[in-house]
């Protein structure tokens, strides 16, 4: 079997020097896949701007905490930024009592806006970063193929999707833990719950926040293969973010609404209901597969027959 300093690659093969029938290249183990994306995981996690966007989102509930914590400590009181029948869940009110409400309030804080912008700054750079880079075109030498080097970008962006949110809900925790106190936790709907059983909510709400990011990082990806400029991408994939939003605040425009891949984000608050309310959750994870199944698709169509060499 021909190595690749054997011979030159021409599209699916290897023509060996000197001339002589082209061989198909080796499949590709799962082992080297794996590899491919422990590549990939190290390449984003190391880059400075990964880095600073963490510790933005880390940030927001360090600011959320402190200011609950000036505003009680003034005598003064939280508003609760909208009812439990409202447009967004009464976290705010409940932070002074307990800590672990912080770490609802940071998500809800950051969902709408600054947790989707940083998801949409790695998924659009992923394809589109490397090509104006100009090492994509070396990557796919590498025995990988342009499908498996696509779920691996995919993959990764879906890691810092968790990982992002994590860093929020953790640092919201610590932050909660030393502001405020710890203990029982009554939900929205007015049901007193244990600590240990508002920690495993918390958990649960801090996973369906990561899997409400699925949808964005499709559709960056997408973009990120229409372009070799990853600063087009990053601002195309932001821009498109913030147009999304602004439409799903228009109620003349409640025909699209359901479609929107923001408008149940904020279902996750009734995880804090007893009973929980399962219909828009369901409905947010159907529609965030929706929009995997179709950018994702769109993703692979578009990047496989890409001419990278142009």
């Amino acid at each position: 079997m021909a190595q690749q300093g054997d011979g030159e690659r021409n599209g699916r093969f290897i023509v060996p020097r000197g001339g002589g029938a082209a061989v198909l290249p080796r499949r590709p183990s799962p082992l080297w896949s794996l590899a491919l994306f422990r590549s990939e995981l190290g390449t984003t996690f190391r880059r400075w701007r990964t880095v600073a966007l963490l510790a933005v989102l880390a940030a927001v509930p360090i600011l959320v905490g402190i200011a609950v914590k000036i505003e009680t400590s003034d005598g003064g009181t939280i508003g609760d930024g909208g009812g439990s029948d409202g447009e967004g869940p009464a976290f705010l009110t409940q932070i002074t009592n307990n800590g672990i409400f912080l770490v609802f309030a940071s998500l809800a804080a950051t969902l709408p806006i600054f947790l989707p912008m940083a998801i949409g700054v790695i998924a659009g750079d992923s394809i589109a970063g490397e090509a104006s880079a100009g090492t994509l075109r070396y990557l796919l030498v590498a025995p990988a193929g342009r499908t498996r080097l696509l779920l691996a970008k995919y993959a990764t962006t879906l890691v810092f999707c968790l990982v992002a949110t994590l860093s929020v809900a953790l640092v919201a925790l610590g932050v909660g833990a030393l502001l405020f106190p710890l203990g029982d936790v009554t939900l929205i709907s007015g049901t007193r719950i244990s600590f240990a059983e508002g920690m495993l909510r918390a958990a649960a709400i801090a996973g369906v926040v990561a899997l409400s990011l699925v949808g964005v990082a499709a559709l960056g990806l997408f973009i990120s293969t229409l372009t070799n400029s990853g600063i087009a991408a990053m601002a195309a994939t932001v821009g498109l973010l913030i147009t999304v939003q602004i439409v799903d605040s228009i109620p003349q425009l409640h025909v699209v609404h359901p479609y929107l891949f923001s408008h149940y984000w904020l279902s996750f608050a009734d995880l804090l209901r007893d009973p929980i309310y399962w219909d828009e959750i369901v409905k947010n994870l159907g529609l965030q597969g929706l929009y995997l199944g179709v950018f994702g698709s769109a993703a692979w169509a578009r990047f496989t027959g890409r001419d990278i060499t142009a």
